[in-house]
């Protein structure tokens, strides 16, 4: 069995370099082009990219229950209004 050589440590990337790295990506490079020139291996990119992917996901629905709890409050309001509105239609529109 043939023993491969890694490095002791891990190397640390800050988030704008992913986010760099990404985004040359976006732009149309291919993968293995961008890590080539940056010096990181594909499996790397693609981990970030589907970390990303995820976050992407994720993110929305933290946002989107807000706003659903805010649309949810204003139709409650809504309705009530309108059937206020009902009720008076209903008393003026009475025969004297």
């Amino acid at each position: 069995m043939k023993k491969r050589n890694y490095p002791k440590e891990r190397r640390q990337y800050d988030a704008e370099f992913k986010k760099n790295a990404l985004q040359l990506i976006v732009d149309g490079r291919s993968v293995s082009s961008v890590a080539q020139s940056l010096g990181v291996s594909e499996g790397v990119l693609y981990n970030w990219r589907s970390k990303a992917k995820k976050a992407v996901l994720t993110k929305p629905q933290n946002e989107d229950k807000a706003e659903i709890e805010i649309l949810k409050k204003k139709l409650a309001e809504a309705e009530m209004e309108r059937d206020i509105l009902k009720k008076a239609l209903g008393i003026f529109s009475r025969n004297r």
